[in-house]
């Protein structure tokens, strides 16, 4: 299915009713056979940018027309290439014949009570909050050179080819968030994050491993508004002038021994 990017004029309008818009887009665009990847927000210079798969540009239109009627300023058509560059913020090799190293450094994120914060402000409201959630994370990505592998429902999957790149991607989210709850925003949102790194191998654009599945668990036995890491990411964060604590041991699903965590310093 194409890809395309619109681009909408907003002077004077913030990330908040942004996000509404956006989550209006989500909620009539199967009906559309829109599929929305994301969106950015220039705030200071009042545009939004949409990704989005469609048969055809004027499908686009008619999700935005019955959305909020917001319709967009113009609409061309990207190849996967320029997008996965936008989000992901992938560098191309100078010399392309040149052979990557398979070695990645796997970041999971996990938004802390996702169930009951559904629950308590409703479908359209938790909406709202997990656009704006995911804004702080994808802009922590494209800032840090990381790429988008996939989105878990309350939280992302990432990948970086350098583990200093993604040791501040993951300072980076918290400190967006830590800057949101310093804001006064309410719902309080507040994830985990945890990082891992090996060789994963990658199959219909997905990526699986011992290194994924220890990201996700040391994710999952992360406190809110803290960073874990395994032994080798905290080895090699060292080497780039990061700062850990002691080591920690904890016991993951689906290992046998515990495993020894560290926590990054910020």
């Amino acid at each position: 299915m194409p890809l395309y990017m619109d681009r909408h004029d907003t002077p004077g309008a913030s990330a908040q009713e942004v996000a509404q818009a956006h989550a209006a887009d989500i909620e009539v665009s199967a009906k559309h056979e829109v599929k929305f990847l994301s969106y950015w927000f220039d705030e200071e210079h009042g545009g939004v940018y949409c990704f989005a798969k469609a048969p055809g540009a004027e499908n686009v239109t008619a999700v935005h027309q019955e959305s909020h009627g917001l319709l967009p300023n113009e609409i061309i058509a990207v190849s996967e290439d320029d997008v996965l560059r936008f989000l992901g913020g992938i560098q191309d090799p100078v010399d392309h014949s040149e052979v990557k190293n398979p070695f990645r450094t796997i970041l999971f994120t996990d938004l802390e009570g996702s169930t009951s914060l559904l629950q308590d402000v409703g479908e359209s409201a938790f909406m709202v909050l997990l656009t704006e959630h995911d804004l702080i994370i994808r802009r922590a990505l494209a800032a840090s050179w990381g790429s988008e592998v996939k989105h878990t429902g309350d939280g992302i999957m990432a990948s970086f080819e350098d583990a200093a790149h993604a040791l501040r991607c993951a300072a980076t989210i918290q400190d967006g968030f830590d800057g949101r709850s310093d804001a006064g925003e309410k719902p309080e949102l507040r994830v985990r994050v945890g990082l891992a790194a090996g060789e994963p191998v990658r199959h219909n654009d997905d990526i699986f491993g011992s290194a994924v599945n220890l990201a996700s668990r040391i994710c999952d036995a992360a406190d809110a508004g803290h960073i874990l890491v395994s032994d080798v990411v905290r080895d090699l964060g060292v080497e780039e002038g990061f700062s850990f604590e002691a080591a920690d041991e904890r016991a993951l699903k689906g290992f046998t021994e515990p495993i020894e965590v560290f926590e990054l310093v910020r």
